[in-house]
Order: C-alpha cells, then sequence, then structure tokens
C-alpha cells in the first residue's frame, strides 16, 4: 500500500499557478507515472471492444466459422479482463494522487500559516482560509486525479479515430472532425460556469467568516440582545449563497445536457451514414457495428475531456489562492544571529508610547483605547517592528526565538489545544510538576474547573476547549502562561470574562505568582488596576500618567473617564 507524505513535502513553488500545480506533478511524477499508463490500458480495452466485435460478426456470424468466432470471444474476454485489472490499479492510483496532491497542500500551507503566525489572521478572513482546507484542496486533488483519465481518454479518441479511417476514410474523417466540433460546441459554457462557480466560492468563504464571528462571539451577542440581529444577516447572506449555487447549477445542467444530447446528433448521423454505407456494400455489416459500437464509445472519453478543462480549470484557481498564501510574508523577518542575548532582568521599554516595565514588578496598562494598547503589545513581544529594547539591546537585533522564550504575549486570541488537559498546560517544555501546576491553578482560581473534570488533569479535552466556557477556558489559558513562566508575561484582558468575584481573587493572587517577574496586565478593570504595583495611564499612544491606582483615580481626570467608564 502506497503511503501518502509523513515528512517534508518539500519547497512549493509559489510563483504562479501553474508552477504550484506542476510541482505537485513532479513530487508525485511516479504515481501520476502510473495512473497515465494504467488508465491508458483501461481507455484502450473498451476501444478495442467494437473491433474485436466487429470482426466477431464478421468471420463468425456472417461467415459461419464456429473456430473464428470462438477467437474472437476469447479476445473479448481477454480485453475485459485488461479493462476489470486496468481499471481497479488505476482506480487506486486515482485515490493516491488526489489524496496525495490535497494533502501535501494542506502541509505546505500549514506550515506557512503556522510560520506567518499573526500576520495570517491580518491579511486573510477566516472563511477565506476554511475555504482553501475545504473545497480549494479538493479541486487541486481533482486537477491530479484527472490527469490519468484525461490523457487515457486523448490515447483512446487517437486510436478509435485511426482504426476508423482505416476502415472507411469518410466516416473516419467524420468522427476526426466531430468529436472536437463537440468539444468546442460546449466550451463556452465553460467560462460562465467558472464565472459563476469562482462567485459562489467567494459567497461562501464571507459567510464562513460570518459564521465564526457569530459563533466567536455568540455569548457576548446573546448579552447585548445582538443574537437575532446577526443571525438574520446570516440569512440574508446564506440565500445569496444558495441564489448563487443555484446559478451554477444550471450552467452545469446545460453542460451535462449538451454532452449528452450533442454527441447524441453525432451518433444518430454516424448510424444513418453507416447503413447506408452498408446497404451500399461500401462496407460490411460487422463494421457498421463496429462504427456505432464506436460513435457510442466515444461519448465517455469525450466526456472526459470536458470534465479534465472543467476541473484543471478549479484547480487553477484553487492554486492561486494557494499561492497567495504561500506568497504573503510574515510582518517580523528574523535575521538577527544567534547569541548575544542581554541578561535576565532588564527594562523593556517602547520609546514610541515612553512605557518602561521595570523588571520584577507587575505593572498594569490602561489606555484610553483599546488599539492603543494592542499597538504597544505588538511592539513588545515584537510582533511588529520597533525600535523596543530589551536590558538596552533591541529586540529586533535578537533571535525571534530568543525573544519570544524571554517575553510571552497571552491574549483572548490564544486556543486550547486538543489533548489531555495536562499536556495542554504544561506546554512544550512538560517540565511542570503537580505542585507547580497546583499553584497556578490557584493563582487563575481554576480550581474548580479540574475538579469538575471526571478524569482532572487528565482529561481529554476537545479541540479549541469547545467544552469550558468562555470564562473557563480564560482561566485555563492564564495557567498556561503562569506555568510557561517567561521573563516577561505581557497578558491583556485576562480576567474580561470571569465574574467580579473571580475576578478580583485572580488580581490578587496574581502578584505573589510572578513575584521576582515583570508582568505587563492590559486593563481597565479597577479591581486589577487596584492590585498593580504600578499602574501607566496611555492616551494617544502615549504615556500620560504613572502611579498608583488609586492616585491617578484623584489627579487625572483622562485616567478617571477611562477606568470608571464616564461613571462616578
Amino acid at each position: 500500500m502506497l503511503q501518502l507524505p509523513v515528512a517534508d513535502p518539500g519547497t512549493p513553488d509559489a510563483r504562479g499557478p501553474l508552477r504550484y500545480l506542476l510541482w505537485l506533478t513532479r513530487a508525485q511524477a511516479l504515481t501520476i507515472a502510473g495512473g497515465v499508463t494504467f488508465a491508458t490500458l483501461w481507455w484502450l480495452g473498451q476501444a478495442f471492444v467494437p473491433a474485436v466485435l466487429g470482426k466477431a460478426i464478421d468471420a463468425g456470424i456472417t461467415l459461419k466459422d464456429p473456430k473464428a468466432l470462438l477467437y474472437w470471444s476469447a479476445i473479448l474476454l481477454g480485453l475485459g479482463l485488461t479493462q476489470a485489472g486496468a481499471g481497479i490499479v488505476r482506480h487506486r492510483f486515482a485515490v493516491f494522487n488526489w489524496l496525495s496532491a490535497a494533502y501535501r497542500t494542506v502541509q505546505v500551507t500549514a506550515r506557512k500559516a503556522t510560520g506567518l503566525g499573526a500576520t495570517l489572521p491580518k491579511r486573510l478572513s477566516t472563511g477565506e482560509v476554511i475555504s482553501v482546507g475545504s473545497s480549494d484542496i479538493a479541486h487541486i486533488g481533482d486537477g491530479m486525479d484527472i490527469i490519468a483519465r484525461g490523457s487515457g481518454a486523448i490515447v483512446a479518441i487517437g486510436t478509435v479515430t485511426f482504426i476508423m479511417i482505416d476502415t472507411s476514410l469518410r466516416l473516419g474523417l467524420l468522427v476526426l472532425i466531430g468529436v472536437p466540433l463537440m468539444a468546442l460546441a460546449v466550451g463556452p459554457l465553460l467560462v460562465p460556469l467558472h464565472r459563476r462557480q469562482h462567485r459562489h466560492r467567494d459567497l461562501q468563504a464571507e459567510l464562513a467568516t460570518r459564521a465564526g464571528d457569530i459563533v466567536e462571539g455568540l455569548r457576548v451577542l446573546r448579552g447585548i440582545g445582538g443574537e437575532q440581529v446577526f443571525a438574520q444577516k446570516y440569512r440574508v447572506e446564506s440565500q445569496r449563497v444558495r441564489r448563487a449555487g443555484l446559478r451554477v447549477a444550471g450552467v452545469e445542467s446545460i453542460l451535462e445536457g449538451a454532452q449528452i444530447l450533442l454527441p447524441g446528433l453525432l451518433i444518430a448521423f454516424i448510424t444513418w451514414l453507416g447503413a447506408r454505407s452498408a446497404l451500399a456494400g461500401e462496407i460490411t455489416a460487422g463494421q457498421l457495428v463496429t462504427f456505432y459500437g464506436y460513435a457510442v464509445f466515444l461519448i465517455a472519453p469525450l466526456r472526459t475531456l470536458t470534465e479534465a478543462a472543467d476541473k484543471l480549470t478549479k484547480a487553477h484557481v484553487s492554486a492561486r489562492r494557494v499561492v497567495g498564501i504561500l506568497r504573503i510574508q510574515p510582518e517580523i523577518v528574523d535575521e538577527a544571529p544567534a547569541g548575544g542575548a542581554p541578561p535576565a532582568g532588564g527594562e523593556l521599554a517602547d520609546p514610541v508610547s515612553g512605557l518602561v516595565l521595570r523588571p520584577g514588578r507587575l505593572t498594569a496598562l490602561a489606555a484610553a483605547v483599546p488599539e492603543e494598547a494592542v499597538g504597544i503589545v505588538e511592539r513588545l513581544g515584537r510582533y511588529a517592528e520597533s525600535e523596543v529594547t530589551y536590558g538596552g539591546v533591541r529586540l529586533r537585533d535578537l533571535p525571534l526565538a530568543e525573544v519570544r522564550r524571554r517575553i510571552l504575549v497571552a491574549d483572548n486570541e490564544a486556543r486550547l489545544f486538543t489533548g489531555t488537559l495536562r499536556d495542554e498546560l504544561q506546554g512544550v517544555d512538560g517540565t511542570a510538576d503537580q505542585a507547580e501546576i497546583g499553584r497556578a491553578l490557584r493563582a487563575a482560581c481554576a480550581e474548580d474547573v479540574v475538579e469538575a473534570l471526571p478524569d482532572g488533569l487528565d482529561q481529554h479535552i476537545a479541540e479549541a476547549g469547545r467544552e469550558f466556557s468562555g470564562g473557563q477556558q480564560q482561566r485555563l489559558r492564564l495557567v498556561r502562561a503562569l506555568l510557561a513562566d517567561p521573563e516577561v508575561l505581557i497578558l491583556v484582558e485576562p480576567t474580561s470574562a470571569v465574574d467580579a468575584h473571580t475576578e478580583a481573587r485572580i488580581a490578587a493572587r496574581l502578584g505573589a505568582a510572578r513575584a521576582g517577574r515583570t508582568t505587563l496586565v492590559c486593563t481597565t478593570s479597577p479591581l486589577v488596576l487596584d492590585q498593580a504595583d504600578h499602574v501607566v495611564y496611555v492616551d494617544g499612544g502615549t504615556v500620560r500618567a504613572e502611579g498608583g491606582h488609586r492616585e491617578l483615580l484623584e489627579t487625572d481626570p483622562g485616567y478617571h473617564s477611562t477606568v470608571t467608564r464616564g461613571e462616578d
């Protein structure tokens, strides 16, 4: 049994969709060649049947020769066995080529998405990524699959044409001219079909994005009474997708009908002309049967060629979307040499905003506009290029792996992965012992989450932690961040989804859990701000005030308005 690629899929050629498809073809050249070989045998096994049948009629029935009839019958049996055997192997190669191309595409796009990190959601919508993973890989697989059958169909048509011309020049030329005309006749239908398919696919991507947004914010929408509004918008957009699908189906039905009607007309004309030739003594009864059989047979390879044009066009469109992902460049390029890292415990400073995180302190950042806090966090975590320094050394001069090891940004976009909860919380290192996990659970007020699970920390959790509520997921993410124990931990609204009582306990315990380490909490929660060692107020992208929470409430009106949300 052939194995799908499980190691490095290689470096894709992302210079264009055609180059990408050629790269896939080269990567699985042996299996595609095997598919072409057996598809050709499979087609030829069918193509020779009408000729052998005609010979059997002329030699065995017309001339009443039992031996000849037995001889040609044996040949027919051999062709049937050849067709059956070649068809089985061809199908195995076809399935493997489909899966190999699709899986290899998944590998390279997943690898690219991992490398892009935070850049990907900024450049592509969720629905676009989902559509690439759900439909585009299927079209690319179809493109690799159809190469074998399409190549065999061309050989079969050529073989049949040669046999018919050798038997009757007039009828052979009729088939030689009629078959391409049939293909050209249905060709114009492919243009509107692909245009409508492209539109349908774009609408599906938009709808998937809308669905993702609704699911992500369902709890919030219910809280503000906006669930019905967004559900109605989803209904409207889903109807647009349905109508677009119907338009696609309309063209496809015309195409399918044309693929039956036009060859049918050709068959009827060839049969009529062949019958006249047989009555005139120009061809034998067996040759008439042969011509009729070939006229019927040619419908299949003709439809395969039309199918090949359709699938290869779709594969080209899908490859363009895959290449679009592969050509996205990360916002952060790691060009720093290894080594030269500053000692631990230095200040983390952002010259743009004026924010300085002093080592060993729990600092809270309250921003008048949430986007300003996000911008600062992206610079501090080096998710955007800047002049931020750590221990006097610019982050851009440090290897990216070193920055990620020392500075951890934990926001609410992070996801829980499938597996046991223990493995998820311990992360990739898996060095935390039971006592450390217990302390982190207590600091994040997440003991009750674990206690409610039948198997506790050994409970297997679903992808994205779907069995947990938003607040439970948030607390588990905080546990994971605390167990990572980086030199600098940056938390973005770590208590936004929990109740006030739980938030107060987390705020009171966070400082002790991070004692001796540098911590920044981006929040406007008074409960958290009141427990911070130092509070920084940012307005207009720069630091406007610093000090204790209660001090700033009394001395800075802007901070007071931001934290109390305009309420006294």
